[in-house]
């Protein structure tokens, strides 16, 4: 396991543009509501999107006292750490797959995290090698699979489910986004991607529906001025949801410990 980390979450999508990072960054934040020492890695090292999520000023540099391993990022009282606090903001990471993932392994292990009980990875969709350099690399407790309800979205979401299952991580549940769209004028609501999709999927899967998130106005305000919702709308409905998801990831996390049993040491 890394240093200064209990537990490692994978959060990740079989594609992109499914919500995956507003996630991460709400997930992570309502865990830290609960008392929890709770750390985000931005493991997207082509598309970094964490450091403004968390509204960290641009050209943020993270400290290093011996040229070899940084000090994580404080935001919002979480302990950060990504791709964009060591280039400037406007550079394109013009990398093969084998480089990016190295990039990654350097951004997990170099980092002196503090006494986590929880790490977030934020991972970039897809497949790829970074995904298979995490599997390989490095102890993942579990992983939560982020959808949305149509019908593509839902396809790659399986395609990630069976990648956590050959790599052996558990997955913790599945977390449906954008399921319903309320209008703000007249009320109505409807399934504008589709509805029941990660219902079906956790149930194919034999794995949990971890929650599931309106399309809303509010949560993209709030993530656009780096102000996750348990901090900037902690009475929303949204933020009650992530509260939600935050208790049954731990509430997972805690029975699978309890499963295992306490370290037995056999002494010299």
């Amino acid at each position: 396991m890394t240093d200064g980390v209990k537990h490692i979450i994978a959060v990740a999508s079989g594609k992109g543009g499914v919500g995956k990072s507003t996630v991460t960054a709400n997930l992570a934040m309502a865990m830290a509501a609960k008392g929890k020492r709770v750390g985000v890695l931005d493991a997207d090292i082509y598309g970094p999107s964490q450091a403004a999520m968390f509204a960290v000023p641009e050209n943020t540099k993270p400290n290093s006292e011996d040229g070899k391993s940084f000090d994580p990022i404080n935001a919002h009282g979480l302990q950060l750490m990504s791709m964009a606090f060591l280039v400037e903001s406007k550079t394109p990471m013009i990398w093969r797959g084998p480089m990016a993932a190295g990039a990654f392994q350097q951004l997990l292990d170099q980092t002196r995290w503090q006494n986590l009980d929880y790490l977030f990875i934020d991972m970039p969709p897809g497949t790829g090698d970074i995904q298979l350099t995490m599997a390989q690399k490095v102890k993942v407790t579990g992983a939560v699979i982020v959808t949305t309800p149509q019908d593509i979205a839902l396809l790659d979401a399986k395609r990630g489910i069976e990648m956590f299952r050959q790599v052996k991580v558990p997955v913790l549940g599945v977390v449906e986004n954008m399921s319903l769209h309320t209008c703000s004028e007249c009320g109505h609501s409807e399934p504008i991607f589709g509805e029941g999709g990660g219902e079906r999927i956790a149930e194919e899967y034999q794995t949990e529906l971890l929650g599931q998130l309106p399309l809303a106005l509010n949560i993209r305000k709030q993530m656009d001025l780096g102000q996750p919702l348990a901090i900037s709308e902690p009475e929303s409905k949204a933020a009650a949801i992530f509260a939600e998801i935050a208790e049954k990831v731990d509430g997972e996390i805690q029975a699978m410990a309890d499963a295992e049993g306490p370290e037995i040491s056999m002494g010299d």
